[in-house]
């Protein structure tokens, strides 16, 4: 047998090992992801260099990263501190209207989210949907739904969320074009979970929430909207100019001010500084600022160690040449796009994690995308959304997100199965069908 051949048989192994650790012992995700990949380069490496193989991994990873997690928690914990996500939600469902609420809650989620992690847009916003539910006498099953579902696909689509930036660095995808295409496909797939969601409760006799006292919050010192969508929108305007100048060709002279502005570091960094100001104006104090920080790097914490050490993990599988291997086998097969969306997709719905899944897809197909024809600029920003699409596939029972969206609902967990559930399988297979049938014309 060959090399490469027993190397891929130990890689399958690995992931199968991973997934049963995770999914079915319960194994902290970090000590599975560490114990594997050390067992794997033990089987691969000299044991001298098992260490270093491991320090470089790690810090690789999160060497282009961790800036922009850190900023984005930040934004995070301005925008719940100063009370602008509440803002955006309240103005958003006042002009949509009680009628109009259902679209008006996808638009809630989608927005922030654009910039705050999902399971933390979840929390701060989950208030407003329990009251939305009861004055509209919409089932919370699909309130819940639809907040979710907006928060979530632009969490694994649009690369200001840790999968699926690793998963661009790692490809070495145009960022700033990446997260204009993430938004552009992350709407259709959105709709498709929101008729979806509609469907599955359609004729169901759910009971509309009650809201809890602790989650009447006053809406009458709450900043502007405009205000509050600075730290969400600038970041997102920066990049886009910075794209738009390289696309025409600028990028020397007066251009170079907005290519170091349009940095997705830079460009986060500028988002926190709006959500510092915010607070500032909304009665924050001095000390507070000081705050924002720790609070960031708290929540952040938890999410830059599985990113790294899930970066660790796919950069040791890169090292087998499975990836190589794999395009040799499947290149000819002309099923591009689809590789990339079944591996994380597997793997997303056998152990849980999105940016697991993001980054050992990655490390898998990085080698392959010249053989699978996605070599060019547009052919890696296409990878990586397949790849993200496939992370979104499917949120259930040992996603962390699942149990967010189920206890801060106050619905049941057979109820966030049937609707909120198979509205991600939906969302990421549609997310999925529009990027691949948008490659067909661009690539």
């Amino acid at each position: 047998m060959s090399s490469i051949a027993i190397s891929s048989i130990l890689v399958v192994l690995s992931i199968v090992a991973i997934i049963y650790l995770t999914a079915k012992l319960k194994a902290n995700v970090f000590g599975a992801l560490f114990a594997v990949s050390l067992a794997l380069l033990g089987t691969n490496l000299p044991l001298p260099k098992v260490i270093d193989a491991l320090k470089t991994g790690f810090g690789n990873t999160l060497g282009s990263i961790y800036f922009v997690i850190i900023f984005g928690a930040a934004i995070a914990v301005c925008m719940q501190r100063s009370g602008g996500a509440l803002s955006i939600a309240t103005h958003i469902m006042n002009l949509a209207g009680k009628q109009n609420a259902r679209p008006a809650m996808a638009w809630t989620g989608f927005i922030p989210g654009l910039t705050i992690f999902c399971d933390t847009g979840y929390i701060i916003l989950s208030g407003i949907a329990r009251s939305i539910s009861v004055s509209s006498k919409v089932p919370m099953p699909l309130i819940a739904s639809i907040l979710g579902s907006s928060l979530y696909v632009v969490h694994c689509l649009v690369p200001t969320h840790p999968g699926a930036l690793a998963a661009a660095t790692q490809l070495n995808a145009n960022l700033g074009l990446l997260v204009l295409a993430g938004v552009v496909f992350a709407i259709p797939g959105l709709l498709a979970a929101y008729y979806w969601a509609y469907l599955m409760c359609k004729g169901k006799d759910y009971a509309p929430s009650e809201p809890e006292e602790t989650e009447q919050q006053s809406t009458a010192h709450l900043p502007s909207f405009g205000f509050s969508l600075l730290p969400v929108v600038l970041p997102l305007l920066l990049i886009s100019i910075s794209t738009l100048l390289t696309t025409l060709g600028y990028k020397d002279g007066f251009a170079t001010v907005f290519h170091f502005l349009g940095n997705p570091v830079i460009a986060l960094l500028a988002g926190m500084l709006c959500g510092m100001w915010l607070l500032a104006r909304n009665g924050g104090k001095r000390g507070d600022f000081s705050a924002v920080l720790e609070d960031a790097i708290v929540k952040a914490g938890p999410t830059l160690i599985i990113t790294g050490v899930g970066g660790m993990f796919g950069a040791i599988i890169k090292e087998t040449g499975v990836g190589g291997a794999l395009g040799e086998v499947l290149g000819t097969a002309s099923v591009g796009l689809l590789v990339p969306f079944i591996i994380a997709a597997l793997l997303k719905t056998a152990q849980g994690s999105s940016i697991v899944a993001a980054l050992t897809t990655a490390a898998i197909v990085a080698p392959s995308l010249t053989t699978f024809g996605l070599g060019s600029e547009t052919g890696r920003i296409f990878a990586v959304l397949a790849i993200g699409a496939g992370s979104i596939v499917a949120s259930h029972a040992n996603d962390s997100y699942l149990w967010v969206v189920t206890k801060f609902s106050g619905i049941k967990m057979e109820e966030s199965l049937r609707v909120f559930t198979s509205s991600t399988l939906v969302m990421g297979l549609v997310s999925f069908a529009c990027i691949w049938a948008a490659s067909a014309v661009l690539l």
